[in-house]
This record gives structure tokens, C-alpha cells and sequence, in this order.
């Protein structure tokens, strides 16, 4: 029956796909929102908070479209949209960064001045550390796999777990002065941002048994509209001759991060910067976690399958969250555009790598 459906859309027009398409990508935008908001306010009630389940769930919840992608194109064996959209994926999240910069400071301050934390740099190495074990990884063979799982993939999640674990640790003991934050950053404690959502439930006299529902049904809706983006993006890239990598990084990594951009675009408006860079960072170091779920559910090892394009892909994420460690370290008060200076030279530098990725 799976196959049918997807034969079924493939026969579909141009017109139709990309009509699909887009109402997939509003449905993630509005339920990823929602998602996220209830995923704050349960992980504030159940005592969650910054331990690492919490962490671990908030992962989840908010990469669901990627997931819900991922397992798609792992059932069709189409490893180069997968492949594609994580790596794309990361790479696009990080310029979020940029977006938040221009819209939601403003003419105020550069977003990594006021957001600037010890704690931010060391969920930036993290996202290096994991995309620099995604290029070993491809160095290996496809045979390099037991009992259905590679063990880079094993290795990526190890590491993954086991970063978060200590990042948690470092933003309650981490012996640096004030925890390593610096002078005229966000005046309010990192993650108030999430206590205030659930402030505003309570007083609505929103129960919990409702938010949990929201919670629920929000995810069923954006696990259904990512498969269809995944099912329409296919057939799309098809019909105008672009490549599973090509619009698995650009278009449909752009439609899942839509989420993000709302959500970081509130928390930045409530002057919780610290929280908006995490929640790209955390997002960004989760995404290579998703190589194992496709390598499981495919039965063949993901990662070596990876084009050069692919690694192109790793290796502009990884220049791009190294520019915003050395915003974060040096602070820069400049700005160009309405943006800092590191914003800036995101901008310029992921639109040269896309440029870069037409020609490979």
C-alpha cells in the first residue's frame, strides 16, 4: 500500500506537488510551534528542566519533521534526500541565527553580544564534535556494519548523550565567574523564557491533560506533514530535475526549519537569547543522531553512502558554527545591516557555499 501512495504521488502534476508541499510546510510551522510551547510548559511542570530527559526530549520534539523525514526516505532506501536534509538541515538552522539577529534585536545589539555564555560556546564545540565524527564516519565502508547498526552511528549517539549530559552540568558548576556570564548579556536567567509559557498556561487555567493533548496531536500532525514533504519533495525534485541533496539541503531543509524561526523569534523577543541560540545549537548537534535511526530502519550503513556534496554540506555547517563561537568569544558590538558581524559573514559565507554546492 506504501508503494502505491507513493507511485500515486509521483503521477500527480507539478502544480498539485507543490501545493501539497506548501500545506505540509504551514502545518509544520503551526504545529511545530505549538509543539514546542507545550514541550516547554510539560518539561516545566514534570520537573524536567534542564536535566538531561528534558534535554533528550526537547531534541525530539523539535526536530519531528526531520525525523518523521528521515524514517520516509530510510523505508523508500532514498539515502540521498535523508543524507541531504540532515546535513542541509544543520547547515540552514545555523543561518536561523542570522534571521533572529535582523528581526528580533533590530538596531539594538548584535544577538551573540547579548546572548554571550561560556555555556553557548561549549553547545557549539559540541555540534563541531559531532560533524567532525559524520566525515570519519563516511570514511568507512558500507560492510562496517553488525547486528544492523554501524559503529560511528552508535558512537555519534555516545557522544551526543554523553555532551548534553555535560553541558547540563557545566550551567550549574561550571567554575567559571558568574557561570560564564558575561556583563551587559540577557539580564533575565537563561531559559526564563520557558517559566514564563507556563506562567501565562496556568493563569489561562490551561490544564495539563490539555496541554498534553496539544502535545499529541501536534506531533501526530507534524510527523503526517513531514512524511508529506518528504513524499512531495521527491516527486518535486524529479520533476524539475534538481537532485536529492540539492533539495534536501536547501527547499525542504528551509520548509522544516520554519518552526525554529518562530520559536526563536519569540524567545529573542522576550529577551532570552541564551535560549534561542541553544535551541539551534542543541537542534543542529542532534540532527547526525538521525544517520542511526535511518541505518536501522534501511538495514545498510547511512553514513559512508554520503556524496562529496554531503561532506561539502558538514563542512559549512561546521564553518558556520565556528563563526558564531568567535562571536560569542569576542563579542562584537558592530553591526552591518541591522546584524552583527558574525551574522554577517554567515550570511555571505553560506550564501558563497550554496553557490559552491551548484557547481559541485
Amino acid at each position: 500500500m506504501l508503494l502505491n501512495i507513493y507511485i500515486m504521488i509521483e503521477s500527480l502534476s507539478l502544480t498539485m506537488l507543490l501545493l501539497i508541499f506548501g500545506v505540509s510546510a504551514i502545518l509544520i510551522w503551526l504545529a511545530g510551534i505549538k509543539l514546542t510551547e507545550t514541550a516547554d510548559i510539560l518539561s516545566i511542570h514534570f520537573g524536567l528542566g534542564e536535566a538531561l530527559g528534558g534535554l533528550i526530549l526537547l531534541a525530539i520534539v523539535t526536530n519531528l519533521p526531520e525525523i518523521a523525514i528521515t524514517v520516509s526516505a530510510a523505508i523508500q532506501h532514498n539515502m540521498a534526500l535523508a543524507i541531504g536534509n540532515i546535513l542541509g538541515g544543520i547547515a540552514l538552522q545555523t543561518v536561523v541565527l542570522v534571521v533572529l539577529d535582523v528581526f528580533g534585536l533590530g538596531k539594538k545589539y548584535p544577538l551573540t553580544y547579548r546572548a554571550a555564555s561560556l555555556i553557548l560556546v561549549l553547545e557549539g564545540l559540541m555540534v563541531i564534535i559531532v560533524l567532525t565524527l559524520v566525515i570519519v564516519g563516511n570514511q568507512f565502508g558500507s560492510s562496517v556494519i553488525f547486528h544492523g547498526v554501524a559503529p560511528i552511528d552508535v558512537i555519534i549517539v555516545l557522544v551526543w548523550i554523553v555532551g548534553i549530559y555535560l553541558i547540563g552540568k557545566a550551567r550549574t558548576n561550571l567554575p567559571w565567574h558568574q557561570l560564564g556570564v558575561l556583563p551587559n548579556s540577557q539580564k533575565e536567567k537563561r531559559g526564563h523564557s520557558k517559566i514564563k509559557k507556563y506562567d501565562l498556561a496556568i493563569k489561562k487555567g490551561t490544564s495539563i491533560q490539555v496541554v498534553i493533548f496539544i502535545f499529541a496531536l501536534c506531533s501526530l500532525v507534524t510527523l503526517v506533514a513531514g512524511v508529506g514533504l518528504e513524499v512531495t519533495g521527491e516527486a518535486i525534485a524529479k520533476q524539475i530535475g534538481m537532485t536529492g541533496v540539492l533539495f534536501g539541503a536547501t527547499i525542504l531543509a528551509a520548509a522544516t526549519s520554519l518552526p525554529e524561526v518562530t520559536t526563536g523569534l519569540t524567545s529573542v523577543k522576550l529577551e532570552d537569547y541564551q535560549m534561542a541560540m541553544s535551541d539551534i545549537f542543541g537542534g543542529n548537534a542532534f540532527l547526525p543522531v538521525l544517520f542511526m535511526v535511518a541505518t536501522v530502519i534501511s538495514g545498510e550503513s547511512v553514513l559512508p553512502q554520503a556524496h562529496k556534496t554531503d561532506i561539502y554540506l558538514t563542512g559549512l555547517a561546521m564553518l558556520l558554527t565556528i563563526i558564531y563561537i568567535c562571536g560569542l568569544i569576542f563579542r562584537p558590538r558592530k553591526q552591518i545591516l541591522r546584524m552583527g558581524i558574525d551574522s554577517f559573514i554567515v550570511m555571505i559565507v553560506y550564501l558563497i557555499g550554496l553557490l559552491g554546492l551548484f557547481a559541485i
